[in-house]
């Protein structure tokens, strides 16, 4: 499920921040196979063709999720949002080198195009929206960083404010290419 800002800024009616916690609390039964809506649909198809999506994924849906993936991707989506999986969240956001560069954070690439919020630095999520208001602050910034800023503040201030929300800090695994000529010079 996403919860979105989209292009109502700012925002701080209760009806938002009880929507971060909805987005967040448990819910009964089955788990949910994909952070979004979802129904079941049942398919025939060729024997080789299950050969084929089995290669990509052992569980059919997801790969065809994920052969959708590329059309998905050109979607627009608002500046940032809520990505939510069981009982937690995750704030997306359109990726821009701006946020990176003003307040400390790493984007990390989905597969749709937008970008997971990482800590690169000791930053704590206080730091973050003070860093992320001074920039708002900032008459030089575009209108579309200006978007991402204020939306993931926001984000960040409604759930701070919600009484069944509790917004913690993470630590990701990151997987970074580097050159090939300084990778040799560390072996020898």
């Amino acid at each position: 499920m996403y919860y979105s800002l989209g292009n109502s800024l700012p925002r701080t009616d209760k009806s938002f921040v009880n929507s971060i916690a909805r987005a967040v609390s448990p819910k009964r039964g089955r788990p949910r196979k994909f952070a979004r809506p979802s129904r079941a649909v049942t398919l025939t198809l060729p024997d080789e063709v299950i050969d084929a999506l089995s290669r990509i994924d052992g569980d059919l849906s997801r790969a065809v999720a994920r052969l959708a993936q590329p059309e998905l991707a050109k979607r627009p989506h608002p500046p940032a949002e809520l990505a939510a999986f069981g009982r937690r969240a995750v704030i997306v956001v359109n990726p821009t080198r701006t946020l990176e560069q003003r307040t400390g954070v790493l984007l990390v690439p989905l597969s749709d195009g937008r970008a997971l919020i990482s800590f690169d630095e000791p930053l704590s999520v206080a730091q973050l929206e003070l860093r992320l208001q001074a920039a708002v602050e900032d008459a030089r910034l575009s209108r579309g960083d200006r978007d991402i800023f204020r939306s993931v503040g926001q984000l960040l201030r409604d759930a701070r404010h919600a009484p069944d929300v509790a917004v913690q800090q993470r630590h990701i695994i990151v997987l970074e290419r580097t050159s090939a000529r300084r990778n040799a010079r560390s072996r020898t």
